[in-house]
């Protein structure tokens, strides 16, 4: 039987090959500079607003310019210039030349809240004053980011602040994937990794990002409540919220909280999971974070996930009395609301279920399908349907151990199937447990778990749908 590893190994191969076609030598440059490059100052009044963190800076351009039309199809792209390897600068390099310098903006330099309200704001500023072509250019703007799934995941949450500022319209997204699983790319049809002729393919997807249909992702709204004398390092899709947030009532006469308690709050796209998955990427998280010369690329990033899964307990448990390595059932409630339902209801937890995930997207690991391809009379007899990534529905479904991840992985069974559900409610409670770990879109935290006062993850659908241009 193939490993997961080898599975994994082969997908990549097999994606890479199906994007070596000559369809990105066929598109002439210039022609494709023309569609999608801005007027000059329009890149540069977005720029200087920018790196001036003033949009009234920017002014002296719209004053100087000309009387332009707006291009066919603005882009502008995101690269984490620190992911894909070696090709990361070389593909940057290769994006300006296609396009502006200016309109290929580093992540690390350029931060997606910054240009949401600086660079965005700059095209609403002189669209305000009667500049048509930055009117134009705003209403047709989309956005591209060439990075992992985690990149993708923080320019649609800046980009989706435009529905709370009431800026719309929202630019859709298209993905160029530099990342280890690229399940989100996988999902809207831009491959699982980056081609190996990425010089003339990468015409071929800014052509794609520039003219693709639109598609919807759901997003979903995570809420960490816990005791305010537990210190906790979380995901940085976390933020912290004032101690006057307001909670919600229902969750405050339902559960027990702590009478002095802490909330952070963040939004995830793909999954969030808790348990012993959650475990092994905290530690390879944090050996990466330590000795990032060993993951020089999505390979080798696999290679070392799969033997760091090994020493962590969750192929060989090293002591069955060891309460850190039990079933999830000893610190966990689940209550979920189903669809079209207002009320809680409980979910019982398997005592051989060792990791729990809510997944949003079909894909999952790298391109896994671990809900399965289900019968219709199984989901019929299980009240299921057909599970999308804009269905408004989580998919729950555990893993026991590392020998069943895996065969679930290379989809020999399915994962264990425990609920669809439209808003879940995660309680832990510590007991013999002082620590568990939590993730969201590939982000692990250990969480502190108190003996005396509940720890709550709340998940809701956020009603206003993520944007997504369709690679196919």
């Amino acid at each position: 039987m193939d490993s997961p590893n080898r599975v994994a190994v082969r997908s990549s191969l097999i994606d890479s090959i199906k994007a070596c076609t000559l369809a990105g030598a066929q598109i002439p440059k210039e022609e494709l500079r023309r569609r999608i490059s801005m007027p000059d100052y329009l890149r540069l009044a977005m720029r200087k607003a920018i790196e001036s963190k003033d949009i009234d800076a920017a002014l002296s351009c719209y004053n100087d310019a000309a009387e332009e039309d707006a291009p066919e199809a603005p882009l502008v792209v995101f690269i984490n210039s620190k992911s894909g390897g070696r090709y990361g600068p070389q593909l940057k390099q290769r994006l300006q030349d296609l396009m502006t310098q200016e309109q290929v903006l580093d992540i690390s330099d350029v931060k997606p809240h910054e240009f949401v309200q600086y660079g965005l704001g700059c095209l609403e500023k002189f669209a305000s004053l009667g500049d048509c072509c930055a009117k134009e250019t705003r209403e047709k703007l989309r956005v591209v980011v060439a990075g992992g799934d985690g990149s993708v995941g923080w320019v649609l949450g800046c980009l989706g602040e435009l529905h709370k500022q009431k800026r719309e319209p929202v630019p859709p997204t298209g993905i160029i994937p530099l990342g280890t699983g690229n399940d989100l790319s996988r999902t809207f049809g831009w491959g699982g990794s980056f081609p190996y002729n990425w010089k003339s393919a990468i015409k071929r997807t800014l052509d794609r990002a520039a003219t693709g249909q639109i598609r919807r992702l759901d997003s979903w709204n995570i809420r960490l409540l816990m005791p305010a004398e537990e210190k906790v390092k979380v995901s940085y899709c976390l933020k912290r919220q004032p101690e006057e947030f307001s909670y919600d009532q229902e969750l405050e006469a339902e559960v027990d909280l702590p009478e002095k308690r802490i909330c952070y709050e963040g939004v995830f796209y793909n999954y969030f999971s808790i348990g012993m998955d959650a475990r092994v990427a905290y530690g390879f998280h944090n050996l990466r974070e330590e000795k990032p010369y060993l993951a020089q690329g999505p390979v080798s990033n696999k290679l070392i996930y799969s033997g760091y899964s090994c020493t962590q307990g969750w192929f060989f448990t090293p002591c069955i009395s060891d309460p850190s390595l039990r079933g999830l059932n000893n610190i966990l409630r689940i209550h979920i609301k189903r669809a079209n339902c207002s009320e809680w209801e409980p979910i019982s937890v398997p005592s051989s279920v060792r990791s729990i995930v809510a997944l949003n997207l079909r894909n999952y690991a790298g391109g896994r399908h671990p809900w399965g391809n289900l019968k219709p009379e199984y989901m019929e007899k299980r009240g299921f349907v057909e599970a999308r990534a804009d269905d408004g529905l989580l998919e729950i479904f555990g893993l026991k151990q590392g020998w069943h991840a895996s065969f679930v992985l290379v989809e020999i069974i399915s994962a264990k199937h425990l609920a669809q559900a439209a808003a879940i409610r995660f309680e832990f409670r510590g007991g013999d447990w002082k620590e568990g770990f939590l993730q969201m879109d590939g982000e692990p935290w250990k969480q502190p778990i108190s003996k005396n006062s509940t720890t709550v993850v709340e998940i809701k659908r956020v009603p206003l749908q993520s944007l997504m241009i369709d690679g196919q």
